[in-house]
């Protein structure tokens, strides 16, 4: 790696912190169709002006927005994405941003191992909550289609997503098919927000919800599949292995797990997007991590699934199902 990279790695949080916090501070929804001015914006928003204004430049530096004799104007990439005035407004980002300030602390956690966010999911606040599951939504909308359309769905009738969050995925599965019965679980301050998401996209009557909290709940049973995307890792390998077990138990006989994680590699360095993850779960979570595949089948095998397979997609994300005999 020469220098010159080595240079612009460590100088890439300033365009970052740039575009998140005009994000944070809504600027884009503020700027209208018609432009506004410097003074405008800051007026409007109670900013200091000066320092508005220089942040608005390297807006416009950075090719977010546009200028012309001192009125700014978004670009129409900025209007589509980044303006709470558009359907497609990338909201996933508020969530990029609150992971800023775990991610200031990653010195800290590494001396001391104790992360930056010690407070349960349950207990981060409504708009920390709600920012979170619209991220996980704009990802998996996008990208449900592709990662499931390799799994098999014969003899599926109902299936159980935990932590299923905004219901994504369970939405994919009933594009795929239209009779599957889909039941979200999930906890108890996510599950409004969860309904929402599903009243929403045209699934209230389609989907089925249900509180609780894995670690200390069972899970509803009588299902011919159980699906877990990005819950792995967000926590300890004990826990995992006692909800791995807990899966078993919620299935049919011949039911099928499917689990999508970071699938790391024995030495856990591959594949790379992973090995990064591991750090957003170092700084966010008290036991998180990214597991390797062995000790993912032994989580399996111990609790009794057999015929364990893996996919790996063209994005580093491995999905492994396995089956209850």
């Amino acid at each position: 790696m020469d220098p010159n990279t080595i240079r612009e790695i460590a100088a890439s949080f300033q365009r970052s912190r740039i575009l998140l916090t005009g994000i944070e501070l809504d600027l884009f929804s503020n700027i209208g169709e018609a432009g506004s001015s410097g003074h405008q914006i800051a007026t409007r928003l109670n900013l200091n002006e000066n320092a508005c204004v220089r942040l608005l430049n390297a807006l416009v530096s950075m090719g977010f927005l546009t200028k012309e004799d001192e009125v700014f104007f978004n670009t129409p990439e900025s209007a589509t994405f980044l303006s709470g005035e558009s359907p497609a407004v990338m909201g996933g980002l508020k969530h990029t941003n609150h992971l800023w300030d775990t991610w200031s602390n990653l010195t800290e956690v590494v001396r001391t191992g104790i992360p930056a966010h010690r407070e349960d999911i349950n207990d981060r606040g409504e708009e920390w909550l709600f920012a979170f599951i619209s991220a996980m939504h704009d990802r998996a909308k996008k990208q449900a289609p592709r990662q499931l359309s390799g799994v098999e769905l014969s003899g599926i009738q109902t299936m159980l997503d935990v932590g299923g969050g905004s219901g994504a995925y369970a939405m994919e599965f009933i594009h795929r098919k239209p009779e599957i019965e889909a039941t979200i679980f999930d906890l108890s301050r996510v599950v409004p927000i969860t309904r929402e998401f599903i009243h929403k996209e045209g699934f209230a009557d389609k989907i089925k919800t249900f509180e609780g909290d894995y670690t200390v709940d069972e899970l509803p049973a009588g299902f011919d599949l159980v699906f877990l995307s990005a819950v792995l890792h967000s926590n300890s390998l004990e826990v995992n292995r006692t909800l791995i077990k807990k899966c078993f138990s919620a299935l049919n006989r011949n039911g099928r797990i499917v689990i999508q994680d970071w699938i790391m590699n024995q030495d856990r360095t591959e594949p790379a997007v992973g090995a990064i993850f591991s750090i957003n779960m170092l700084v966010g979570t008290g036991a998180g991590d990214c597991f390797t595949e062995q000790e993912v089948k032994d989580m399996l095998h111990a609790a009794g699934f057999q015929h364990i397979s893996r996919v790996v997609f063209e994005t580093g994300l491995s999905q492994v199902t396995a089956q209850k005999i």
